[in-house]
């Protein structure tokens, strides 16, 4: 059954020009009209959507006004098409093609890099994020992406892209995302780089590098906005480098992205639905390098035991734990080289200790400690979960031990996970206040202030 309509001020207008019924006659004339702006493949499909609530660039709406002022002789202002302010970026919707995306991208940067959405991040949406798999999954591939546009994209301009997305996943690290002064200079940079090169001239084979290096800067500053408890923006941004994976066919990273919204769900507590995102995900990847395979493996093992599947959790740890044993003959794309055993512990911690496995648990604890320098934040995280299984376990002088090193490791780090971290551990140890141990933890302990 068709979606309602509920954009009416453009359906009149459609009306008013002749095109209630030849949708597709508007998307050639729209098409023509942006042609300065590149090769668009808008159809009547297009059309369909933005009738019921989906919102064009503002390229693409200066180019609707055009074509409807044409056929209306008079002329017609983009606010009158009745898509609203450019900061209302509404819903997260996976888009359905390339254009599209674009589109969305030059929304979500413009909107960040103007701060617009520091006050009210807004919440996660589980629904919205099991189309965005179900779209990255079944969503037939691109044909093609090349672009006509006006400025020329060249393979060493795509690798300037991957440099500076590794920058800021070292400052990620070490850092956290806390301050929004990082996100926001990287969103300015996607604006006011990144969109016009996906904007501008480039063949296939390099657009389809383009749209794979667009989709890694959109999953870091995806996951830096994770990191500091913006989780609608963050959605929004897996969201968009779901869907340039999909244009870059580059499955891997794709599943890597849906993985990573799947860890996102789970630190929200959406636990159920997390299993369903990276079991997308895993089937996704298909035959994936084992580093790939074993990270897949270890995010479902987390999914699992929050949702309080044992035989399911358990299972997806030894996959991961084989997995992993095989990376040395299979390592995989370059980004999943971070993956350590050290972060598949982590993961064990985790989800045995939702399982209430806590002596299990803790066998894993000092392999968990076993990080690379750079890795400040993630470091602090399994120092916490250490602290937390011990403290479940009712080992209260264990859990002051690891608490005070978590108030050591946390200094100099911006990140609301950690914060969280911190704050269910201060609940935890709260009930024994009185003894002056816990009282000198809980002093020590990194601010809790609550997480946006």
């Amino acid at each position: 059954m068709a979606r309602p309509v509920t954009n009416s001020a453009f359906e009149g207008l459609l009306l008013a020009a002749g095109y209630g019924n030849a949708h597709a006659a508007f998307a050639r004339q729209l098409n023509h009209a942006g042609r300065h702006e590149g090769s668009w493949r808008y159809d009547a499909a297009s059309v369909y959507w933005w009738l019921r609530g989906r919102r064009p660039g503002e390229h693409t709406q200066a180019a609707m006004a055009e074509t409807l002022a044409r056929k209306l002789g008079r002329p017609v202002a983009a606010t009158e098409l009745g898509f609203g302010a450019a900061d209302s970026i509404g819903t997260c919707v996976y888009p359905a093609s390339v254009d599209g995306a674009i589109d969305t991208a030059e929304q979500i940067w413009k909107r960040l890099a103007k701060q617009l959405n520091q006050q009210a991040s807004g919440v996660f949406d589980s629904g919205k994020a099991l189309e965005a798999a179900l779209g990255w999954r079944y969503d037939l591939p691109d044909e093609a992406v090349r672009r006509n546009g006006r400025q020329q994209v060249t393979s060493t301009d795509v690798q300037s892209l991957y440099a500076l997305a590794d920058h800021f996943t070292d400052l990620d690290r070490r850092h956290g995302s806390g301050s929004p002064h990082t996100r926001v200079i990287m969103a300015d940079f996607l604006l006011r780089q990144v969109a016009p090169m996906l904007r501008g001239t480039y063949t296939d084979a390099v657009g389809r590098d383009l749209m794979r290096a667009a989709a890694t800067l959109s999953g870091q500053l995806a996951f830096m906005s994770y990191d500091a408890g913006e989780h609608a923006v963050a959605q929004h941004h897996v969201t968009l480098g779901l869907r340039l994976t999909k244009a870059a066919d580059d499955r891997l990273y794709g599943a890597h992205l849906l993985a990573n919204l799947a860890t996102q769900a789970v630190f929200l507590g959406h636990g159920r639905e997390a299993t369903r995102l990276v079991e997308a995900a895993i089937d996704g990847a298909g035959r994936a390098p084992a580093a790939v395979l074993a990270r897949l493996h270890a995010t479902a093992a987390t999914a699992y035991g929050q949702s309080g599947e044992r035989r399911a959790c358990q299972l997806a740890l030894t996959k991961a734990e084989r997995a992993l044993d095989r990376t040395s003959e299979d390592p995989g794309p370059r980004w999943v080289g971070y993956f350590s055993p050290a972060h598949l512990a982590g993961a064990a911690l985790r989800c045995l200790g939702d399982l209430h496995l806590y002596t299990q648990a803790l066998r894993h604890a000092p392999e968990a400690l076993n990080l690379s320098r750079q890795n400040t934040r993630t470091r602090a995280l399994h120092t916490a979960l250490i602290a937390m299984t011990h403290a479940r376990a009712g080992e209260t002088d264990a859990a002051c031990n690891w608490a005070l090193k978590l108030g050591q490791h946390a200094v100099g780090i911006q990140s609301a996970r950690v914060q969280q971290r911190a704050r269910e551990l201060a609940n935890t140890l709260s009930s024994q206040q009185a003894s002056p141990q816990v009282n000198e933890v809980l002093r020590s302990l990194p601010p809790t202030s609550a997480a946006r």
